[in-house]
């Protein structure tokens, strides 16, 4: 259907006539959508920052300009228990996410290459190698993938390998890393087409991943081989622990949280996928030669929130993801459903459900954070939830949320996030069952794919 002159004098004389909407046009053109829409009563009243069971207040950290939420968040759920544990003072100690960053971008590199070795004999036009090759490594994923490189590399104190300029903010490598990716993978697939033997391509490979090696050595410093743990505990205790290897420092300090035991929860409520079954997505788990594969098992919201609650519960905080540009203000810290009233504002409708608007690319996972309280009515039901972020406490020279933390309330938990990582034994039986079961293995297009 072309635009006619008649439809566009039509839409013109339509919108004179509206005169709600020319006073938006006000105080939108003077202040912008969200500032002009924003409901106050949301932000003073419905959302005050208390809540009933509160199981952490320790210092943010700051992921800065990189896409690294799930292995910050991931991290700081580390972190909350050796601060506990040892009797860390607030705000001294962080786990280094350069060091674990540093392996994610190489096993990234690694698996890039192993598909492209698989799938060489496809076409450069079929979607499979179209999806490779449009985005070859990036910054995200999910909390399975840094429990497979923890268990791999282990951990290190933030002091044992620092932030750099590039790990602050990752874009500069990111172009680099996907353009040496891309000729890495023209070099391999030519080496398959002639026929080489697999000893000749695995030695090419071990060269470029070589490169990759160095590219990533002199962007955030070469990994640590061994670390010395030094510190001062709230009684004033002095403690040194030195010559550790960065798996011996995470078996010593964190192998009792026995990250093994934490499993990946979604609502996903999608004609296709059935609550309680188990999936996989198609070309994921970066680490080679780990156990650990990005595996969900799909359950009603209310059970995710009941298992979030116990765990809450019993004194430890969840990780999770969700939408984060959902219906959120990040100077105010509060993510409310309906926080803004654009449709009034703008005359329209939303009718899409949360089903509905992830399968339409409206809404999908977005941000990784951990959940540290809630704030349950009389009968036990959750009024808002406490959220600990990743973006520091200031932004652009403003606060953000309260000294980082956010409120989340529960109608949004319910329409915007998507997954938890909680411990087993906090799931009823017959999910656990489901998770176990053999999984369905989702396409690597599926919107869920954390690794695209």
């Amino acid at each position: 259907m072309e635009l006619t002159k008649e439809d566009l004098a039509r839409m013109a004389q339509a919108y004179k006539k509206d005169a709600a909407q020319q006073i938006a046009e006000q105080a939108v053109k003077n202040n912008g959508i969200h500032a002009s829409s924003e409901r106050e009563n949301v932000v003073v009243t419905k959302n005050n920052f208390v809540f009933s069971v509160d199981v952490d207040d320790e210092a943010v950290a700051n992921q800065r300009q990189s896409g690294r939420c799930w292995m910050y968040s991931a991290l700081n759920f580390l972190r909350f228990h050796m601060e506990k544990k040892l009797k860390l003072p607030k705000g001294s100690f962080e786990l280094s996410q350069a060091y674990n960053f540093f392996y994610d971008k190489l096993e990234k590199s690694n698996f890039f290459m192993e598909n492209i070795i698989k799938y060489a004999g496809s076409d450069l036009n079929d979607r499979r190698i179209d999806f490779l090759l449009a985005t070859p490594q990036q910054d995200g994923g999910d909390f399975d993938p840094i429990v497979a490189l923890v268990e791999k590399y282990g951990v290190v104190p933030e002091e044992a390998m620092p932030e750099t300029a590039v790990t602050k903010d990752s874009s500069e490598l990111d172009a680099l890393l996907n353009r040496m990716l891309r000729e890495d993978a023209y070099a391999l697939r030519k080496l398959v087409a002639e026929g080489k033997s697999d000893a000749d391509i695995k030695e090419a490979r071990k060269g470029m991943l070589s490169d990759i090696y160095r590219v990533l050595c002199v962007s955030f410093g070469n990994p640590p081989e061994k670390i010395d743990f030094v510190y001062r505990d709230t009684d004033k205790k002095y403690h040194a622990d030195r010559g550790l290897t960065p798996l011996e420092f995470y078996k010593k300090y964190l192998g009792d949280v026995k990250l093994e035991d934490c499993i990946g929860v979604i609502n996903l409520p999608v004609e296709g996928m059935d609550y309680n079954k188990s999936y996989e997505i198609d070309m994921t788990g970066e680490v080679l030669g780990s156990k650990r594969r990005c595996r969900y098992v799909n359950v009603p919201i209310d059970v995710m929130k009941q298992a979030t609650i116990k765990q809450l519960k019993a004194g430890e905080p969840v990780w999770f993801g969700c939408d984060v540009l959902q219906d959120s203000d990040f100077q105010k810290g509060i993510m409310a459903l309906n926080l803004y009233d654009v449709q009034k504002m703008m005359g329209l409708e939303f009718t899409m459900d949360k089903g509905e608007r992830f399968q339409y690319n409206q809404s999908m996972p977005t941000h990784a954070m951990m959940i540290a309280g809630v704030d349950l009515d009389e009968d036990g039901n959750p009024i808002r939830w406490k959220v600990e972020n990743s973006w520091g406490t200031t932004a652009h020279g403003k606060p953000v949320g309260h000294q980082g933390y956010f409120i989340m309330d529960d109608s949004w938990f319910t329409e915007y996030n998507y997954e938890v990582a909680v411990r087993r034994e906090y799931l009823p039986d017959d999910v656990v069952k489901a998770y176990d079961a053999e999984p369905e293995v989702l396409p690597y297009w599926n919107t869920f794919n954390p690794e695209p």
